[in-house]
């Protein structure tokens, strides 16, 4: 299986947006005829593949940088399992060198795959249970956890992806003029998020990351934690936004910091955890602290990476599923017990935020207007009472529809420590969110200007919470004396009943209508009680109504509408004569 020399070897510089676009759609074009035909499929192949490229090009130069300052250096992988041995084109050698991949090439068939396969995999899969294992073999392990084995169909296919890969280098990207490596693997996740793939359920879009993450506004010394953290989306760019916000100033303690101890979460799904640390690494987070499990259980798959994580945390940015249903597994773990798994979540992010914290969260529309279920209530009412939820965006339609959600969602921000008094709302429903009209950064832009002095506008106001609880309890106040009499007359009737039954001789008919009357009494308090919980628990429908909004209202009298009817009648009836005239109806 030899294979001759190629002129597009190392060195190859991509200085275009197009060309580096081009250069990855080609790969992906080998691996979807290579076995890999959806994005759920060639996006896991490719993550490990780019990520050892990358990793190998790291430490390649963390040994020259430590060769240059005279200390030592111990890398993560050695011969020959780096990729510059068995993934590097021979011919982008240095010369007089060769690799183990040129052995491999020219080899008996399938030499090539029982090396990846039976070899390379495992060593990789196996490093983390090593006695001494770094933090980054426990990475490199645990990206390589779901890889059992190649999933290209054929060597030749998997020789070109390699050469292709071995081109898309950070050396190779011109940061001046083109996207990050960083970005272009975004846009690769992006494809596992559109519609029609599984993946959109782990992917928030990136537009609404960035404005979530430009209002909490994350500092370097601060711990930021996601319970759900999908790809890493928020991890990921809470990252660029620190580093950009030190720029040159950065210290080398403030980057260790940055890079090792900052960036914390968790995530379920197989599939999906391993490209949440590849992307984190690829963003340059040295040390993503990423644990393997099920948050709400507690259910641990691995959690080796997060070894030393804080109790509680400085900033917590999260978009966690809805609409799922928990078992009872889970809710034993929460005060407030419901399958809503969004509510769930919501307590573990009240629970996991440090005093004076602050969280962005996605929750859907449900969550926010239900007022008839106990859990729903009790964990708004906790929110509120010890968190100042200071701000809430009412997204439009369809910003999950890609996603594989339709559902209504909104953005909440909150601090913990102080209860909410005012709530300011920012209404973001009238614009359309379509294929072709996508939800852009410009859309937050009267939002992100408003928001330093939650300035009412048309498309912003202010609720006092105070006022709204007053006003509830006010009106709850009668209700709740009226049932409580009403319990007291029920308590009244019921120890006059205990008396009957005692008498003699014994009173049937007297006894019935006094049970009776308990009965309806009882009846009657928990009745007025219920009306009472109604409305107090009204108070915790947060759902965003903008007041500024003129309702879309008829005013026309039935007069009018019975001439409309009349008009139009008379226009089928002579339509339908024309018709007949015409002999079109026969």
């Amino acid at each position: 299986m030899a294979r001759g020399p190629k002129k597009n070897g190392n060195g190859k510089r991509l200085a275009t947006q197009q060309s580096v676009d081009q250069a990855v759609k080609s790969i992906c074009d080998i691996m979807r005829r290579g076995n890999c035909a959806g994005a759920m499929q060639y996006v896991p192949e490719l993550t490990w593949i780019l990520f050892l490229r990358i990793l190998d090009e790291k430490e390649h130069q963390e040994e020259q940088e430590a060769e240059a300052l005279g200390v030592s250096f111990w890398p993560s992988l050695e011969a020959p399992y780096r990729w510059r041995d068995w993934g590097a084109p021979p011919e982008t050698l240095p010369a007089g060198q060769t690799n183990k991949r040129h052995e491999l090439q020219n080899a008996p068939q399938n030499a090539f795959f029982t090396f990846i396969n039976t070899d390379l995999l495992p060593h990789l899969r196996a490093l983390k249970n090593r006695p001494d294992a770094s933090p980054r073999q426990k990475v490199i392990s645990e990206i390589m956890t779901g890889v059992e084995r190649v999933r290209i169909d054929t060597e030749r296919n998997f020789l070109d992806v390699l050469d292709k890969v071995h081109e898309l280098t950070v050396e190779a990207v011109d940061p001046t003029h083109v996207f990050t490596l960083s970005q272009v693997y975004e846009g690769l996740l992006l494809k596992m998020g559109e519609k029609g793939n599984d993946g959109g359920q782990f992917f928030t879009p990136r537009q609404v990351i960035k404005a979530m993450v430009q209002v909490i506004n994350p500092r370097v010394d601060e711990t930021v934690y996601d319970p759900g953290c999908g790809t890493g989306g928020f991890l990921a760019q809470s990252f660029e936004h620190i580093e950009g916000a030190l720029g040159n100033d950065a210290t080398a303690a403030q980057l260790e910091t940055l890079k090792q101890h900052t960036f914390w979460g968790r995530e379920k799904e197989n599939l999906i955890y391993p490209i949440a640390l590849a992307n984190l690494v690829l963003h340059g987070v040295d040390k993503p602290n990423l644990w393997h499990g099920n948050t709400l259980t507690g259910q641990e798959t691995y959690g080796g990476l997060f070894e030393g994580a804080p109790q509680t945390f400085d900033v917590i940015l999260t978009n966690p599923p809805f609409g799922g249903k928990e078992g009872k597994e889970a809710q034993t773990n929460f005060d407030y017990k419901t399958g809503a798994t969004q509510v769930l979540f919501l307590q573990h992010v009240i629970r996991s935020l440090r005093e004076g914290g602050r969280c962005g969260i996605v929750l859907d529309e449900g969550l926010l207007f239900r007022a008839n279920e106990d859990a729903f209530v009790k964990t708004k009412r906790k929110l509120l009472d010890d968190c100042d939820l200071w701000c809430v965006v009412s997204l439009p339609g369809g910003v999950f529809t890609a996603a594989g959600a339709g559902v209504k969602t909104n953005l909440l921000f909150f601090t913990k420590g102080q209860p909410t008094r005012k709530i300011w709302y920012y209404d973001l429903t009238d614009m359309k969110v379509l294929k072709k009209t996508p939800l852009t950064h410009k859309h937050f832009e009267d939002f992100l200007r408003l928001l330093p002095a939650r300035a009412d506008s048309e498309l912003s106001w202010t609720v006092d919470m105070d006022a709204r609880k007053r006003i509830a309890a006010g009106e709850a106040r009668p209700l709740k004396e009226q049932s409580t009499a009403k319990g007291q007359q029920a308590a009244q009737w019921n120890e006059r009943l205990k008396d009957l039954k005692k008498a003699q001789p014994r009173d049937d008919k007297t006894i019935a209508e006094t049970e009776a009357q308990v009965l309806a009494l009882t009846r009657e308090a928990r009745d007025l009680a219920a009306k009472a919980k109604e409305i107090e628990d009204a108070v915790y429908d947060l759902k965003a109504v903008n007041p500024h909004r003129k309702p879309d209202v008829d005013d026309r009298t039935p007069e009018d509408l019975m001439d409309i009817i009349e008009v139009k009648g008379r226009e089928i009836s002579e339509a339908l004569a024309a018709l007949r005239g015409r002999g079109g109806l026969r």
